[in-house]
Order: C-alpha cells, then structure tokens, then sequence
C-alpha cells in the first residue's frame, strides 16, 4: 500500500517580513526584529497551524549600510532556545555557518537546543557567501568556493561524530552503584583531517534526534552534491515552475547516486504569498509595498550578489554582458537565479529590483487563496516540491493570511495535517533517525 504524500510547510522569518520594505507598511513595527515578543508570536502562529517547523536564516554582518532598512539580528541560537521555551511541537531550523565556526562548538550548542528543546532542532548548514563575514573574522576575503564546501564536508563529519561520541546507554545515573556513566560508551573522536584537529568526546550526552534535522541551501553544483550526499531536508530559491521542476529532478538522482532514499530528502522551494480576496486586492497589496521600496538599498544588494559595485548598474538598461559573464566566488546559485529571470522577461536593472523586492528571488504569488492554494497543489503534484518555506512578505500579516486562507483549502484536499502526529522535527518531515556511527563500526 502506498502512503499518500504529505505536503510539508516551513516557516521562513525574517525581521518584519521577506519584502525590504515591510518595515515602513503603516502596521509594521520597524524595530520588531529586536523584540522577543515579536519572534514568539510568529513561532505560536505557525505552531497553532502545525507547520512542520520555523526557520531563521542568519549571517555575520551588516548587509549594506543599515540606512535603507533594518540591519543586524539577534543570534540564533539564543533566539531559538528562548522560543522553545515558548512552544512545545514545532520544529526549531538555525543557521550556522562551517567557514567561520568550529565543529565542537557546533556540534555542542545544536545539541544543546536540541534537548532544550525535546528533539526539535534543526542545522542549516551554509558555507557562507559574503566578503563582507570574512573581514569580521579577520580575513581579507572569504575562502575559494570549492575550499569552503571541501571544508564543510569535514566539519559536517566531525560534528556527527561528537553526536555519536555519547550512546544512549552511557548514561547510567546509578547512585546506589556510584556510577553515573559507563565510559565504555563514550567515545574519543580523535580526529586529525585538513582542516580541524578535535579529540572529543563532546561534553553533552547524545541529541534526543540523534542528529538534529540537517538542511541545505545552497544550489551550486558544489551546494546540490553537498545536499545529495548529506541534507534531509533542501532549501531553495527558484523563480518559475520549470526551474523548481528541473531542480527537484535534478537533485533527487543526485541523492540516488549518492546511495539515498529520495523520500528522505525534502525538498522546499521559497513562495512569497501577497493574498487578497480578489486579484485587484492583492495587486493593490502587492503595489503598496512596491512603492515603499528605496532603489538604492535593492542595488546594493543585487550588486553584492553580482560582486560588483553599484554603479556597474545602469538602473534603466539590462544587467552589462561583461557583468553577466564574470566568474564569482560567493552567491553562485543567487547570481546566477538573478540572470535568468533578467534575461527571461528581458528586464532592465530597476526592473529586476522591482521582482526582488519581495523575495530575493523566490517565488512570489500574487492573488486569491485559492490562486495560491492552485500554485502549491501545482507545484506540489507537478514534480518541484514536497513543500515549501513560506514567506511573508510582511510579518506578521503575511502568515497570518496564509494561515488562515489558504491553510484551509490545502487540508480540504488533504494534503496538509490537522495535528502533529510527532513530537520531533524528524517525525514531522518523515526521516529517519540516525544511527550512532560508532556501534556501527563495531564499538562496544
């Protein structure tokens, strides 16, 4: 008997909301971003509504000069282990970074949240990107792409292997005996690779998951091989049905080549929902936040993106050729979604930032619930999703409309659930718990 696939909804939050210029919306609030209360109210909201889990991306630096719009953010970790405190089912998705962090440390504060948090924790694994993250470390530059992914395939091992270093078992709370452990079940990683030298064991008993949930971003062929061989679950950024549709092909027989089950690979595109209860509302909604943007703050981001100066960026003549054909070494998959979508609707520079301005890039949806439930169900049935992070482009509007309009035509269809059926992020996107490496290679 075959199981009937079950769509799976991440919520993706960011400040105030994914449009850059949600902050300035008459009922946003422009400093929300730096307000606890804030965070946990979005994490209530999309936990009454069964979301598999929440996500927060993060980075190490200021993105332009913080004039045009909110800049900065809390860290995650923190935020994260204060939210879970503040629900109980939802997953908890942080990102951390393997070029500018060290595996036992890693390894150790995704643990942590993960017992805080009764197993729902979550690693978004980035190499990150940006020039910018690696002068704050103290770097002219960040690392060459191919260097940063062979860096992250050995941190990403030696971080499972701390997870192993504790088995269930060695936790022995024996007071009559005197013993609270049995150390032949905890083990030393003694690893010496490339890039890190760690001893372990790790100082925090094996994560309720056994690993918490590994997801992947990146969608570079170095980001797609990483994913096919490593992630359980793929965040992606894709402009069209056609491009979601050969990326989701794509990556699942690389998982097939890499020796995987592709049911255990999730794959979740971006959408972007600006709803209304009819079109002309929601292109109304859609136009209001278009006119609040400040061309200059969308320039310096596609610039950063294109690794070029702003002023390599005539606004009313299409992206430069040389532009286009110049190699980089950071936002290879975001740079190069940025092009194609210039190129396919032949669009000048101030045009593109108009396109970008709600979603960077992913999918953006303009119109009644059911224009939007059609969209999923598309993409859903259609081969480019097995679900999707949504993304208000205001915060908390966005999901609140989404929640409560389209939610409900999804579950008439069956396709998403009415109650949690887990109480871990893993049994909330259907992939297995891992195994401790160390008794699969034959440890006592």
């Amino acid at each position: 008997m075959t199981t009937k696939r079950e769509l799976h909804l991440n919520a993706f939050l960011m400040d105030v909301g994914h449009h850059e210029a949600a902050w300035r919306l008459p009922e946003s609030n422009p400093t929300g971003g730096f307000e606890l209360e804030h965070w946990i109210n979005l994490a209530r909201l999309a936990e009454e509504a069964k979301f598999d889990s929440l996500f927060l991306a993060d980075a190490q630096m200021i993105v332009g000069s913080g004039e045009f719009s909110p800049s900065g953010q809390f860290d995650a970790f923190t935020l994260l282990t204060a939210v879970s405190q503040a629900t109980s089912r939802i997953g908890l998705i942080a990102t951390m970074s393997t070029t500018y962090s060290h595996p036992f440390d890693v390894a150790r504060r995704f643990a942590s949240l993960d017992h805080i948090s009764d197993g729902r924790a979550g690693w978004n694994i980035v190499t990150s990107q940006s020039a910018d993250e690696a002068r704050n470390f103290g770097l002219q530059d960040r690392p060459e792409h191919g260097e940063r992914y062979a860096r992250a395939h050995e941190f990403l091992s030696v971080v499972k292997s701390l997870w192993d270093s504790w088995e269930v078992e060695a936790v022995l709370a024996d007071k009559e005996a005197g013993r609270f452990s049995d150390p032949s079940r905890m083990h030393a990683v003694d690893h010496h690779g490339k890039y890190f030298n760690v001893a372990g064991p790790l100082n925090v008993t094996r994560p309720p998951q056994g690993y918490p949930l590994l997801v992947q971003a990146g969608s570079s062929e170095d980001g797609k091989n990483f994913a096919a061989g490593q992630a359980e679950a793929v965040f992606t950024a894709q402009s069209s049905f056609e491009r979601a549709a050969d990326f989701y092909a794509d990556l699942k027989a690389r998982v097939v080549a890499a020796g995987r089950d592709p049911a255990h690979v999730v794959v979740l595109p971006g959408i972007v929902p600006i709803i209304g209860s009819t079109e002309a509302e929601a292109e109304a909604k859609a136009q209001e936040l278009d006119d609040l943007r400040v061309p200059e703050y969308g320039l310096v981001r596609v610039a950063s993106r294109l690794e070029v100066e702003p002023s390599d960026l005539p606004l009313d003549e299409p992206i430069p050729t040389w532009v286009l054909e110049r190699k980089r070494e950071g936002w290879q998959s975001r740079a190069d979604l940025m092009i194609e979508l210039a190129q396919r609707e032949n669009l000048t520079v101030r045009q593109l930032l108009s396109r970008l301005g709600s979603g960077r890039g992913h999918f953006t949806v303009v119109g009644t619930p059911n224009q939007v439930a059609d969209t999923v169900v598309e993409w859903f049935e259609g081969g480019a999703a097995d679900g999707f992070n949504v993304m208000g482009a205001a915060l908390p509007s966005g999901l609140e409309a989404f929640i409560e309009h389209v939610l409900p035509i999804l579950r008439a269809k069956g396709l998403f659930r009415e109650e949690y059926s887990g109480t871990m992020l893993r049994e909330h996107y259907g992939v297995p718990f891992p195994a401790n490496g160390f008794r699969a290679n034959g440890a006592s």
